[in-house]
């Protein structure tokens, strides 16, 4: 049987609409919320007060609906760097609980799987909306890609300068790829930060943001990876269906010109957003443990789930890249469009705005769920083969 929704999409928007999911804690954030120079994370937490139940789908289930099941190397070697802001003082033991729960392999600080830097030297304030994302980035990216290790990055505060000063500090630690769940809008100068993601050997991934139709930034420039969302209904550990998330970011850059790698996808001559899919819908969430962010288990999703664990993706293909002596991915959405419909979950319906074509799903790339979501099991081979 499918999995059922908790909530049906209309009451789930008016739980959520009830609770201050937003609100936040510490010093360090915009009077203005709307500020274009500040960033937030696409992370819904799906309404509940049982913090004590595991809620949402598994490692298991996402892995397996998505053809990670029986994939080998899962990121020997490699590791992801998730660039956040503030603090959370539970990182480390918040991923101990993760892994316990779902009989994975344990990431810690006394192994050397898991690492915490604080950008600027100095340990940020603690900001609970941020603590719960930093708990989801670490715990899905080390659920998809096992055997990676992982470096938290935790920027001073969510400005954009931080939050781009933490992401040069996550290159300088060996990250082989980057995660950024977080987003802000777009602005004209953020051309003038695109270098900061061009750089040989790295993957740059960016949640598309959780506001419905419209580009943000960093997901906007054409050197990193979007990812935007869907609804995933998923029947005896597999794939059932999947239809795009209406709150998904996406749709065509103000300001980024169209790249050349997706010439054969659209013609709008902007840059088109995202790139790919991955569930995001909080009524068809994933378990996260936070003990300082939401305190205790929740389900949740966001185009915040998609980021890390696209990374935990990347990171598999350069683990076994590596392996081969070839080099590691650089921007891997080059290689991502000319096998599209072969890797991907084809997304055909569903919609993030009223805009028309522009913000509904349909055969092929389009500027809700890009190329869909992936078919592991086949996109890693290709990605492999191609690079």
């Amino acid at each position: 049987m499918k999995r059922k929704r908790l909530l049906s999409l209309s009451a789930l928007a008016a739980a959520l609409a009830a609770i201050p999911l937003t609100a936040q804690d510490g010093a360090g954030l915009p009077a203005n919320p709307d500020d274009p120079e500040w960033a937030h994370p696409p992370i819904v937490i799906f309404p509940s007060p049982d913090t004590t139940t595991v809620k949402g789908y598994s490692p298991i289930e996402i892995r397996s609906a998505y053809g990670l099941a029986g994939i080998t190397n899962e990121g020997a070697g490699q590791t992801i760097a998730l660039v956040d802001a503030f603090d959370n003082p539970d990182a480390a033991s918040d991923l101990t609980t993760f892994d316990k729960q779902f009989n994975l392999a344990a990431c810690t600080e006394a192994n050397g799987c898991f690492k915490k830097i604080y950008a600027t030297g100095s340990q940020p304030s603690t900001n609970k909306m941020w603590a719960s994302e930093i708990s989801l980035d670490i715990e899905w990216s080390h659920a998809i890609a096992p055997e990676a290790n992982i470096v938290l990055v935790e920027a001073a505060s969510a400005s954009m300068d931080d939050l781009l000063g933490a992401v040069v500090v996550a290159e300088q630690n060996g990250a082989s790829v980057v995660s950024m769940s977080w987003y802000g809008k777009e602005t004209s100068k953020e051309t003038d930060n695109d270098y900061i993601f061009n750089v040989k050997g790295l993957v740059f991934c960016s949640s598309s943001g959780d506001n419905g139709h419209g580009a943000n930034y960093p997901a906007a420039s054409p050197y990193v990876v979007a990812v935007g969302g869907t609804t995933l209904e998923i029947s005896g550990n597999a794939w059932s269906s999947e239809t795009a998330w209406a709150d998904s970011g996406g749709g065509e850059s103000k300001y980024e010109t169209e790249p050349s790698y997706q010439a054969s996808s659209q013609t709008s001559g902007k840059r088109g957003i995202p790139d790919v899919a991955w569930d995001a819908n909080p009524s068809t969430g994933v378990a996260v443990y936070s003990k300082t962010g939401t305190g205790g288990w929740a389900m949740v999703g966001g185009t915040s789930v998609g980021s890390p664990a696209w990374a935990g993706i990347f990171a598999i293909v350069n683990s076994r890249l590596a392996g081969a002596g070839k080099k590691l991915l650089t921007q891997p959405q080059i290689l991502l469009y000319p096998d599209a419909e072969a890797d991907y979950h084809d997304i055909t319906s569903g919609s993030n705005g009223t805009c028309g074509a522009l913000c509904t799903a349909g055969p092929g790339y389009d500027f809700v769920t890009g190329l869909g979501s992936p078919q592991a099991n086949l996109l890693i081979p290709a990605l492999f083969a191609a690079n």
